[in-house]
């Protein structure tokens, strides 16, 4: 556990910082097959950290791939395995910091149900990526320069005509077609579909960041291209909030090798390169989804892949607010944690991320996003905000985490 010393040193009297981590089990020198978890837990007053023995991973498995959300958190099954084995080395109400390994990163640890409520009513549950972040600035964002990207045409714009924008609906916009689409399950040649009310979604949170005289600029329609985002590299603004289709495709270990003429869907779902699985769907997209070409006389393709998020130069970005799903969703390498989206930004030099676990329903990611935009503006930290957000939504639909336990902040 490295430099854990200088961690603890971070702690106050009422915290706790959980490292979890997870290995090949041998015995007498020879593999079992098996992948055990641990954990190494340890406050202010810890004179070394406790060496926590969890599970062997195909427990967890068992559960988290073969039972519905609503079902998975409404029983103690995941407690028993996860959490129990820690909660008599930690008080509530409690502050704990923890970094997830392995699959561990595919949990809501605040839906995770204990019997008789969510563990996020029991303690301030902060995800790190590792608890060596602890040594790191935590200072709240200045908002002086913000954007904000939804709205966006993904069909190719032939005639520059802006008076094509469809007219806006109400919040709609994890409709199910755009649910069917977003995790890479689309048959070769559909499109992405619009997402209604993206810009309503933007709009709105406009309105509360120009009330603390912040610079918001709005990318959105035929303009909200994967050029104008690559653009922020190295002047990129506080905040940025981008809702739109995700993708990620597991990795299906195959040899393409051999293969000249893959469509593009094809290029993304069998790459090699986990960065190269996972991206954001930007204006025009659907021209070169289709034609498996750029559209005419455009240099980018409007499919913005994790590999080109993690060239960017992101730095100045304190959060990225990703409103899509299963963004939190990536190939699990060994020790290092997630290959997807959220590797890439952090790779580009962002300091903290809002994501997705799985795929998220319409009114209640508006809910939750209004709720946590107006509490962190309204003189909270982005992590306090959080918390409460995910409180408010737990008391709301109680016996529903599907409905709100699947954003994540990954600082």
């Amino acid at each position: 556990l490295k430099d854990w010393k200088d961690s603890r040193s971070k702690l106050n009297a009422h915290e706790y910082a959980i490292e979890f981590a997870h290995f090949n089990q041998t015995i007498k020198g020879r593999s079992t097959g098996k992948v055990m978890y641990v954990a190494y837990l340890y406050s202010a007053k810890s004179d070394n950290p406790i060496f926590i023995p969890l599970f062997e991973e195909a427990e967890l498995k068992n559960l988290i791939f073969k039972q519905p959300k609503n079902q998975l958190y409404g029983s103690r099954e995941l407690y028993d395995i996860v959490w129990r084995p820690l909660a008599k080395e930690i008080n509530e109400n409690s502050r704990v910091y923890f970094a997830p390994s392995g699959l561990l990163n595919q949990i809501s640890f605040a839906a995770i149900y204990n019997g008789s409520s969510a563990l996020v009513r029991n303690y301030d549950l902060v995800q790190l990526n590792s608890t060596h972040s602890l040594t790191e600035d935590n200072s709240a964002p200045i908002l002086e320069h913000t954007m904000l990207i939804g709205g966006i045409e993904y069909d190719y714009n032939q005639t520059n005509d802006q008076e094509l924008q469809p007219e806006i609906e109400s919040y709609a916009y994890f409709n199910s077609d755009a649910i069917a689409n977003s995790r890479g399950t689309k048959t070769r040649g559909e499109s992405w579909t619009y997402l209604k009310g993206t810009l309503n979604e933007i709009n709105d949170i406009k309105n509360k960041l120009e009330q603390t005289r912040a610079s918001v600029s709005i990318l959105s329609s035929y303009d909200a291209t994967e050029k104008e985002l690559k653009k922020l590299s190295g002047n990129s603004p506080q905040l940025l909030h981008i809702a739109t289709h995700g993708f990620f495709y597991e990795n299906q270990n195959m040899d393409t090798s051999f293969s000249i003429d893959l469509s593009t869907e094809d290029r993304y779902r069998l790459a090699e390169d986990p960065l190269m699985r996972s991206g954001l769907i930007m204006a025009g997209a659907n021209y070169a989804w289709k034609n498996n070409s750029n559209p005419p006389n455009e240099s980018e393709d409007g499919i913005l892949t994790a590999m080109e998020i993690s060239n960017l130069d992101l730095s100045n970005t304190d959060l990225v607010v990703l409103s899509a799903c299963e963004t939190g969703l990536g190939d699990i390498e060994g020790s290092e944690g997630v290959y997807g989206l959220q590797r890439a930004f952090k790779m580009a030099g962002v300091d903290k991320l809002i994501m997705s676990l799985w795929q998220v329903p319409d009114e209640e990611t508006a809910d939750f996003m209004q709720l946590f935009y107006e509490k962190w503006l309204n003189e909270r930290t982005v992590r306090d905000a959080f918390i409460d957000t995910q409180r408010e939504m737990y008391i709301k639909y109680k016996n529903e985490p599907l409905k709100w336990a699947a954003f994540v902040l990954l600082e």
